[in-house]
C-alpha cells in the first residue's frame, strides 16, 4: 500500500499543469522529493507515515511564502468549510485553554450545546468514549466536530457543582453569526457590529439597516473592529448599500489575466445621504479594509478608531484531490484612491532577510473622492484616532489566570436569572464578593514601575553601588507593595465593567457582552458625537485648505 502511495503522489505532482519555464525545474525537484519519500520509506530505522512527512512538507514550503497561503488537509475540512461559510458541523461552543485541561468557554446561543446544558467552566473529559487528557484545544475541537445529524458523547466535569456529567448531542449545521448586534443607541443612532464577511454579510447588513431606518435611524454605525475579514464580493455589496451603482470599490492585481478585476457596485443604491462613522482597530483586516478603505477614498463616512491590519492580499480556494484544498495568494488589491493597504512585503522581499514591514518613508500620497490626501501605509489610517485602551497589569493578570472567567461560572451556578444585559453592573457588594473570592488565589504580576526598579538594581549591582543605595530602595519597594496592594480598588471601574460582561455573557451570550458594554465603548461615543456634530462631519470629509 506504501508503494502504491508513493506512486500515486508522483504521478499526481508530475501530471500538474506547469508554466513552459519552470518544466524542467519541477519536473526535477518533484523526482528529488519523491526520490527521498521513497528511501525513508524503504530504509530509515523506524517506520514512518508518509502522509504525514508530506505535510510537513507541504507547510513548510508555503511558510515561506506569506502566511495566507494554506494547505487544508481532509481532516480539516470542517476549519476550512468554517472560513469560507461562516459553517461547521458540530455542537456550537467556544472551548479554550485552562492550564492543562480544555473547558466549554461559551455555548452559542441557540446551539445545541447550549439546548442541551452545557455551561461555561465545563471541562471537557471525553467525547463518545475516548478520553481526551492531556489533549489541546485544537485535538478536542476537532473531536467535537462531525457530520450534522451525528450524535456525539460527550463526558464532562463541573466544578460549580463538584460533579461529572453526561450530555447527548446531535450535531448540527453551525452557523457563526455575520452580525452578532445590531439596535439603536438612541432615538437617532444605529448601529450593527459585524463580525465577518462570509456569505450573504452583505444582504444581511442591507436588512439591519433597513430594519433601523423603519426605527427612526438618522445616523448610522458600522463596526468593523476586530473582524479579520472574509469574501471579498461581500464587502462590495455593503459599499453598494451606501453608493450608487456602478461605483468602483476594489481592483484586483495578480500573475494571471483572471486576477486583473475591477469590482464595482451593481445594485441601485439604498441610502446614499445618510451620514456614516465606521470604527475600525487594529484587527479589522482584509475585507475590513476594503471597506473602510471604501468609505474614506468616496469620502462616504468618517474612519474613527486606530490605524487597521494592513492586509492587502488576495486569496482564492483549489478544491485539489482526496477532499483537500489549497487556499492561496493570487493577487493585491487596490481601493478606489488606488492604494493597496498591504503591510508586509512578501513579494519583493531580500531572500537573505525575508518579508519585510513596508516603512512609512515609502508611502504614496493618494487623493480621496473629495480632494483630501491619504497614504499607502499599510492599512486604513483612522480620520479620527481614539486613545488606547490598554489593560491594566492587575487585570491582565486577573484575565490571563481565569480568574474572572471561574467566579463568573460560580456566579452563575447559584443565580438562576439576572437583570437585563443592559442593565446588570457590578454594585459594590458583588464586588467585594470578588475581593473575597481571590484571597487564596495567585494573580502575581509586575507592575511597568516594579520592573524599572528591579533594573535599577541589577545595574546597581553591576556598577557596585547597590550597598550605598540599598536602604532607599528598600523605602521605595516596600512603598509600591503598599500601593499595588490596592490596586483591586484603584482599578475597581475596569475591573468592574470586565467582570460584569463576563458574568452577562453567561446568561445572554456573546449578544448580551455586546449590549452591556455599549454605554461603556469610549469609540462609540466619539463616533456618536461626530454624527450630531454635522458640521465636523463634515469638515472631516472636506479637504483641508
Amino acid at each position: 500500500m506504501k508503494r502504491i502511495f508513493l506512486t500515486t503522489i508522483a504521478v499526481l505532482l508530475l501530471a500538474a499543469p506547469m508554466t513552459a519555464q519552470n518544466d524542467f525545474e519541477i519536473a526535477k525537484n518533484v523526482d528529488i522529493f519523491v526520490s527521498i519519500l521513497k528511501e525513508l520509506n524503504d530504509k530509515y530505522a523506524d517506520e514512518i507515515s508518509p502522509g504525514k512527512l508530506t505535510q510537513t512538507a507541504i507547510d513548510a514550503m508555503l511558510k515561506s511564502l506569506d502566511p495566507y497561503t494554506v494547505y487544508y488537509p481532509e481532516s480539516e475540512i470542517e476549519d476550512f468549510r468554517m472560513m469560507t461559510t461562516g459553517q461547521y458541523g458540530g455542537v456550537g461552543a467556544l472551548i479554550q485553554q485552562h492550564g492543562k485541561d480544555v473547558v466549554i468557554s461559551e455555548p452559542y446561543e441557540g446551539s445545541p450545546s447550549q439546548k442541551a446544558g452545557l455551561r461555561a467552566g465545563d471541562i471537557v473529559r471525553k467525547v463518545n468514549g475516548q478520553s481526551l487528557e492531556g489533549k489541546n484545544s485544537s485535538d478536542v475541537s476537532a473531536a467535537m466536530k462531525g457530520q450534522p445529524g451525528s450524535t456525539l458523547v460527550l463526558e464532562v466535569f463541573r466544578p460549580s457543582a463538584n460533579k461529572n456529567m453526561t450530555f447527548n448531542i446531535v450535531r448540527e449545521e453551525i452557523k457563526l453569526p455575520n452580525i452578532p448586534y445590531s439596535g439603536m443607541l438612541d432615538n437617532e443612532v444605529g448601529y450593527v457590529k459585524l463580525d465577518q464577511f462570509t456569505e450573504k454579510a452583505g444582504s444581511e447588513v442591507r436588512e439591519a439597516f433597513l430594519k433601523l431606518k423603519d426605527q427612526g435611524m438618522k445616523y448610522f454605525i458600522l463596526d468593523l473592529r476586530d473582524n479579520g475579514g472574509g469574501l471579498l464580493n461581500e464587502a462590495v455589496n455593503i459599499m453598494n448599500i451606501f453608493v450608487d451603482r456602478g461605483v468602483q470599490i476594489v481592483e484586483t492585481k495578480g500573475k494571471i489575466p483572471e486576477q486583473q478585476r475591477v469590482h464595482k457596485t451593481m445594485a441601485p443604491v439604498t441610502d446614499k445621504e445618510i451620514p456614516v462613522v465606521v470604527l475600525v482597530n487594529e484587527h479589522s483586516a482584509s475585507a475590513s479594509e476594503i471597506v473602510s478603505g471604501a468609505f474614506q477614498d468616496l469620502d462616504r463616512a468618517v474612519i474613527v478608531g486606530k490605524k487597521s491590519f494592513g492586509k492587502g492580499l488576495v486569496q482564492n480556494v483549489l478544491p485539489l484531490d482526496y477532499n483537500t484544498s489549497l487556499k492561496i495568494t493570487v493577487a493585491k488589491y487596490y481601493i478606489p484612491s488606488g492604494r493597496c493597504v498591504q503591510n508586509i512585503e512578501y513579494f519583493e522581499k531580500d531572500t537573505a532577510k525575508g518579508a519585510f514591514k513596508i516603512p512609512d518613508s515609502l508611502a504614496v500620497a493618494f487623493k480621496t473622492k473629495n480632494g483630501r490626501t491619504v497614504y499607502d501605509k499599510g492599512g486604513v489610517e483612522p480620520d479620527v484616532l481614539t486613545e488606547d485602551t490598554l489593560l491594566s497589569e492587575v487585570l491582565a493578570s486577573l484575565v490571563m489566570h481565569n480568574l474572572i472567567f471561574d467566579f463568573a461560572n460560580n456566579y452563575r451556578a447559584t443565580h438562576d436569572t439576572i437583570v437585563a444585559a443592559d442593565k446588570f453592573t457590578v454594585d459594590d457588594k458583588l464586588y467585594e464578593e470578588f475581593v473575597a473570592f481571590l484571597k487564596d488565589k495567585d494573580y502575581s504580576y509586575k507592575t511597568e514601575t516594579e520592573e524599572v526598579l528591579e533594573d535599577l538594581k541589577k545595574a546597581a549591582d553591576e556598577d557596585k553601588v547597590f550597598k550605598e543605595i540599598e536602604s532607599y530602595y528598600n523605602q521605595l519597594k516596600e512603598k509600591l507593595d503598599k500601593e499595588k496592594a490596592q490596586d483591586l480598588y484603584k482599578f475597581k471601574d475596569e475591573i468592574s465593567k470586565y467582570l460584569a460582561s463576563e458574568i452577562v455573557v453567561r446568561y445572554y451570550y456573546q449578544k448580551g457582552r455586546i449590549i452591556n458594554l455599549l454605554s461603556e465603548d469610549k469609540d462609540i461615543a466619539v463616533a456618536k458625537s461626530i454624527l450630531k456634530d454635522q458640521a465636523r462631519y463634515k469638515s472631516i470629509l472636506s479637504p483641508k485648505k
